[in-house]
């Protein structure tokens, strides 16, 4: 077996070793690329910023422009109005105002940025593959167990194939750990969660794109 390829062990929901699956880490990327990915998430996080921080200028603080006293003979410095911003509940020189903090990296390099996240985590040992997850209804309980079972705690992020609304109705109550498709994934909810988890479709699916783009 190559350095590239990792054996990754497959659980059933109760943390049972099932079975072992084979997975090359270059289908995923070549190389780990740490400026790509600061980049990416730099995006990721700045995208989420609000930007409605603001300040008020000497101009928009309320009150009087009179001013406080006349400009000689007081003794004191001379000072023309209340607002002047080296006095208390005065403007601000130069603060915060609202503004757009987004910009975007093309596909491309948030596709690259993602695969090197994912093969940092499979190389870190830091993902955990289940055989499945069954919910006929959502019930938080049975994803807690599963995920117990797996020796999963901290954050975690659940990959699956395709959209499971039982799962995720499941997993809203679990702190710290949330549910997205494989093909939703992206650089910053993989680094921010401790172990990935994902489903053996949801791995297959993931390996065959790799391919598919490689």
């Amino acid at each position: 077996m190559s350095e590239a390829q990792i054996d990754i062990a497959i659980h059933d929901g109760g943390g049972k070793e099932i079975g072992k699956t084979s997975v090359d880490l270059a289908k995923l990327d070549k190389r780990l690329r740490p400026a790509l990915i600061k980049t990416a998430l730099s995006m990721y996080q700045a995208n989420k910023r609000v930007g409605t921080h603001d300040t008020k200028t000497r101009g928009e603080i309320r009150g009087s422009t009179h001013k406080p006293w006349r400009q000689k003979g007081t003794g004191r410095a001379r000072s023309g109005t209340k607002k002047s911003p080296i006095w208390k509940g005065g403007g601000v020189v130069f603060g915060p105002h609202p503004r757009n903090y987004r910009f975007a990296i093309n596909k491309k390099q948030r596709r690259l940025a993602l695969r090197s996240a994912l093969m940092a985590k499979f190389r870190d040992g830091e993902v955990k593959v289940v055989d499945q997850i069954e919910l006929d209804a959502p019930k938080t309980s049975v994803v807690a167990a599963v995920l117990k079972a797996l020796g999963v705690s901290g954050t975690c992020l659940i990959g699956t194939s395709e959209v499971d609304r039982n799962l995720y109705l499941s997993t809203r109550n679990i702190r710290g750990a949330s549910v997205a498709t494989v093909a939703d994934f992206n650089t910053l909810d993989v680094l921010r969660a401790k172990t990935v988890v994902l489903t053996q479709s949801a791995l297959a699916g993931l390996v065959s794109a790799g391919e598919g783009d490689s």
